[in-house]
């Protein structure tokens, strides 16, 4: 079966991803505007209207910004576990009753020919998750907003033929910059965010023979910087006897625009 894989936005500033197969096409989170989101699909050629199902991972405004929108505009369904909608419900305006829909970590939803897995995640959100996304044999990931790392996202991740981590910052420019203590102390704590040197110690422990394609997102504006961060978890795969380009690809996540679309 095959799948398409592709970041329309990953920062801090908003999130969004595509997933498809040939029957099936969802979106993980919509942190920007929806009409920003538009001009992403049309660039796949696609429009809202081909959208079947939105799910989003926690309810911060850079996950869910053109949600509502969205929703109401192209009537397509919003999955998010239960305290997730407790929390986002009054930022997204009115959603038909139809839209609202369920997920439970660890449990199966199915949406045609695509199942969709949510896993816990540490992040001061209600109730966070990453995704698998299952298509016939093949397995995408997507687990970003990460405090620390747990057995369960381990597991989640392993055998991922594709993968978009968060490598969110580098701890010494969190450190020396000019954050305040409240906001950098939240950063770098257990329910913030992963940093460059966690995701790549992360990888090494967990990429496998499947893996091709690793995507890494969720970048701080302020904190990080796209080469430093391929440059730190390189790196660290490299001391690992791991190297980029042989065993699999490795690729930023843009911020503002349309990334790289991988099939499999």
């Amino acid at each position: 079966m095959a799948v398409e894989f592709c970041t329309l936005a990953s920062g801090s500033s908003g999130n969004s991803t595509y997933i498809a197969t040939k029957y099936t096409r969802i979106l993980v989170d919509a942190g920007v505007s929806g009409k920003k989101i538009q001009e992403c699909l049309a660039e796949l050629k696609l429009t809202g209207q081909d959208i079947d199902g939105l799910f989003i991972t926690h309810e911060h405004i850079d996950h869910i910004k053109g949600a509502g929108i969205l929703s109401r505009r192209f009537n397509i369904p919003i999955y998010a576990t239960s305290e997730t909608w407790l929390a986002m419900e009054d930022s997204l305006g009115k959603i038909s009753p139809a839209n609202k829909r369920f997920v439970y970590p660890g449990e199966n939803c199915i949406i045609n020919d695509i199942c969709v897995k949510p896993f816990c995640i540490p992040h001061d959100a209600a109730d966070p998750v990453g995704y698998n996304i299952f298509a016939g044999e093949k397995k995408i990931t997507l687990a970003t907003d990460i405090g620390h790392i747990t057995d369960e996202i381990r597991e989640s991740i392993a055998g991922s033929e594709i993968l978009l981590l968060e490598a969110n910052h580098d701890e010494d420019m969190v450190q020396k910059g000019s954050y305040p203590w409240h906001l950098k102390k939240r950063i770098l704590s257990d329910m913030g965010h992963l940093s460059n040197k966690t995701a790549g110690e992360l990888l090494s422990s967990v990429v496998d023979g499947k893996t091709k394609h690793i995507f890494l997102g969720h970048l701080s504006q302020e904190n990080n910087d796209p080469h430093l961060a391929f440059d730190t978890v390189e790196s660290i795969l490299g001391k690992n006897k791991i190297q980029v380009g042989k065993h699999f690809k490795m690729d930023m996540a843009y911020r503002h625009n349309t990334g790289i679309k991988v099939e499999l």
